[in-house]
């Protein structure tokens, strides 16, 4: 259990936590790129076999997935190791960047310029985290986290598991949206780095408090380690279920802004991060998390604007070049 008249060992290293949660991000979405392209090599493939499914012992077989995925994995470690040295609210949002490397690194692929409405949405969404995390930044306080606090986020996690089953499961047949999966995807994300947070608090507490007891204390953070195992895979399941329909950019938006607001409002909710702050500070959260989505919504129909015409435009040069072959 942790003693709460003992402060933290947290915040140590805050601007090498910064740069690490950088280096995430770019890993993150070159990692993203790379997993989408795979993606689509596999169902192109299968929609050519007859299949109507990805299958994955299929992009088992693909390199260029398997290397996106295992720089999904090191992103994930850059990004734990942001937590050892800086507080959540602090670098969790910073992960909003990976949006930025990723509609650079897809302008680069097509060899075309950004539309203004894929740059505007960048921008709203931009705006939005930055203004949740300056914010968050100047009213959050670090506090020991209690037991009690540990069992609340682990029931959370146990009931938002149960609503996307009830979603997933009994909604069969029924079309979702696309950004459904993306959404689900940065869900899980969020939980895997505030319990990824509350280990690191709690080994830290441990080893500062020279307490190497196992005790009931003890046993929820393994829990909480089985959690991260299961919210991890889950958020790469919907990851990968978003690449086979949505644009790169649209799922590493909804990434970006899902992933750092879940992982806020636990911090204040439940681990009571924001206790004290005024009012006004709460109307600036929702705000600026509105102004997020609003940029990710504008973000996601530029972008499927942008992927209609050019479907548009290979299905004309296909037709064009048949008639001329004739």
């Amino acid at each position: 259990m942790c003693d709460g008249g003992k402060a933290m060992v947290v915040g140590s290293a805050p601007l090498f936590g910064v740069l690490l949660a950088l280096v995430s991000a770019a890993v993150l979405a070159v990692g993203n790129l790379w997993q989408s392209r795979g993606v689509n090599l596999v169902s192109a493939a299968a929609e050519a076999s007859g299949e109507n499914k990805t299958p994955f012992l299929a992009l088992l077989r693909t390199p260029i997935w398997i290397a996106g995925s295992a720089l999904f994995g090191v992103a994930i470690l850059l990004q734990m190791g942001s937590l050892a040295f800086a507080p959540l609210i602090l670098v969790q949002p910073i992960g909003v960047t990976a949006l930025v490397f990723s509609a650079v690194l897809n302008a680069r692929v097509r060899r075309k310029p950004l539309p203004r409405r894929v740059l505007l949405g960048i921008a709203i969404s931009l705006i939005g985290v930055i203004a949740y995390v300056i914010i968050a930044a100047l009213v959050s306080k670090q506090k020991p986290i209690s037991d009690g606090q540990l069992s609340a986020i682990l029931i959370t996690l146990a009931a938002v598991l149960a609503i996307a089953a009830a979603i997933r499961f009994g909604t069969r047949g029924t079309a979702k949206a696309p950004i459904f999966y993306v959404v689900l995807g940065g869900i899980f994300s969020g939980f895997v780095a505030t319990l990824g947070k509350t280990v690191i608090l709690r080994v830290e507490t441990m080893f500062a408090g020279h307490r190497m007891v196992f005790d009931s204390g003890s046993v929820l953070t393994l829990i909480c380690v089985l959690g991260i195992g299961v919210a991890s895979a889950l958020s790469i399941y919907f990851v990968q279920y978003s690449h086979t329909c949505n644009p790169p950019d649209v799922v590493i938006a909804g990434l970006t802004v899902v992933d750092p607001a879940v992982a806020v409002v636990l911090g204040i909710t439940i681990l009571h991060e924001a206790a004290g702050a005024p009012v006004i500070s709460f109307v600036g959260f929702i705000l600026a998390g509105a102004a997020a989505f609003i940029g990710v919504v504008i973000l996601a129909r530029a972008e499927n604007a942008e992927e209609d015409a050019q479907s548009t435009e290979t299905i004309e040069r296909g037709a064009q070049r048949s008639a001329e072959s004739a």
